[in-house]
């Protein structure tokens, strides 16, 4: 039976889980791991998986496609722990929010004769674990792709397949540049939206401050409810590229300061909250088009494509694995029986 193993079963790893099952492909096994106790059980009671397992290993095991779902600090050893399980011409994808040392990472710790496509959903909320998970998380949003350079074209392609099947839109990046864009719009507004709660519920005047906290506040400070560990370890794996736009937005801010404060820069001040409402507003009425590969026509469905993909890796090492069965019996090393 084909089979995706999933490791990590939070937010992300549940709701992949779920998309795949809402997929319908059939045959298809989906097996999970989760270090945290419970949250295997809870992932097969919820039906994002099929079966559990007690060590990331046992869940690669001949699983033609494995998903790293884990922290980005866990994501190394999740690759050590899988490595000596994945059978030759599986595909190894994650889910991490950076990706340079991801990618240093699979280079180091992965099989040659594995394929490294990393990954990273550009969706989410708040709220995190899979209780949180939801079939929908990833529906229309782009999911970046960054291949590893020895990586097979139909691993490309059964990645592909594998995002589009679960909803996302597959959209091939550079590591480098994915960093670097990720950490002016999304690390930056975590570290922005925490420092902003904290500063507010730290004074001294929190409690008459709170009840006046409305929308506004709401807003802005979503994301100061995320997992702090997922923020500790975006901030620790992308920490160049966030400190760069950490500068410029004090920069920013140092600006608007000194129009706030000099009677004489009222015209330039409402200048500036009218260009970046304008720009604001067009982006919101007409966002960019969403990246995408171009691919042609092709009558079959991301599932189904996947799931042929995941059929022929399967018969491929049946195949092997007979094979060399049959060179051992011939050599005398194995009897009839397959003892020797």
């Amino acid at each position: 039976m084909p089979r995706v193993a999933i490791i990590g079963l939070g937010l992300i790893g549940g709701s992949i889980g779920l998309a795949l099952k809402r997929a319908k492909l059939a045959d298809l096994e989906i097996v999970g791991h989760d270090a945290e106790y419970g949250v295997n059980r809870d992932a097969r009671k919820r039906g994002a998986i099929d079966k559990e397992a007690r060590h990331p290993a046992e869940a690669a095991e001949g699983a033609a496609l494995i998903v790293i779902a884990t922290p980005i600090l866990q994501v190394k050893s999740a690759f050590e722990a899988i490595a000596p399980a994945l059978a030759g011409g599986a595909v190894v994808t994650d889910t991490a929010s950076t990706k340079r040392d991801v990618m240093s990472w699979a280079a180091d710790c992965l099989p040659e004769d594995v394929s490294f496509i990393g990954g990273h959903p550009i969706a989410g909320k708040e709220t995190s674990g899979i209780n949180a998970a939801e079939a929908s998380l990833f529906d229309g949003h782009p999911w970046a792709m960054i291949p590893a350079l020895d990586a097979t074209e139909s691993a490309i392609r059964a990645a592909e397949n594998f995002i589009t099947a679960i909803g996302a839109v597959p959209t091939l990046i550079d590591a480098e540049e994915h960093d670097s864009y990720l950490a002016a719009v999304s690390h930056l507004p975590l570290v922005l939206s925490t420092a902003l709660f904290s500063l507010a519920s730290r004074s001294q005047a929190w409690p008459e401050l709170a009840p006046f906290a409305g929308p506004g506040f709401r807003d802005t400070t979503r994301l100061a409810s995320s997992n702090p560990s997922m923020s500790h370890d975006i901030s620790l794996t992308n920490r160049e590229n966030l400190l760069h736009w950490l500068d410029r937005y004090v920069e920013e801010l140092a600006s608007l300061r000194k129009m706030i404060e000099s009677s004489d820069t009222q015209e330039e001040l409402i200048e500036r909250f009218a260009s970046a409402q304008a720009a604001r507003d067009a982006f919101m009425q007409a966002p960019p088009p969403k990246p995408g590969p171009e691919r042609p026509s092709d009558p079959m469905s991301a599932g189904e494509r996947m799931m042929s993909f995941m059929v022929g890796e399967y018969v491929v090492r049946r195949t092997k694995e007979v094979q060399a069965t049959l060179e051992k019996r011939a050599s005398g090393e194995l009897d009839d029986r397959g003892k020797r």
